[in-house]
């Protein structure tokens, strides 16, 4: 890279978040837990990281995102019957105010 393309770079980093106190970029002070789920459906992959979803939903507030750990079928006669899909989920701790 040459030294303008170098100099230009850096000036885009700079500018994306101020430094904090350690001179690295600042983040939000939140903490966030990630958990494994398993979905399951008749249908599809999809389907089952919807239920999965859904299902924790019901019952964890503030889901953020949810990452695909592993996708599996089970089989039976020579048939795919049934999908799986192990996710991470993970979800903002409410801070005690």
């Amino acid at each position: 890279m040459s030294p303008p393309q170098h100099d230009r770079l850096t000036e885009r980093l700079r500018n994306v978040a101020p430094p904090n106190r350690r001179g690295g970029r600042s983040m939000s002070d939140s903490v966030y837990r990630v958990t494994d789920v398993i979905g399951t459906s008749t249908e599809s992959w999809e389907a089952a990281a919807r239920n999965a979803v859904a299902t924790a939903a019901g019952t964890v507030r503030d889901l953020r995102i949810a990452e695909v750990v592993r996708q599996d079928v089970t089989i039976e006669n020579g048939a795919v019957t049934g999908y799986r899909v192990r996710l991470s989920l993970s979800f903002k701790y409410e801070a005690n105010e």
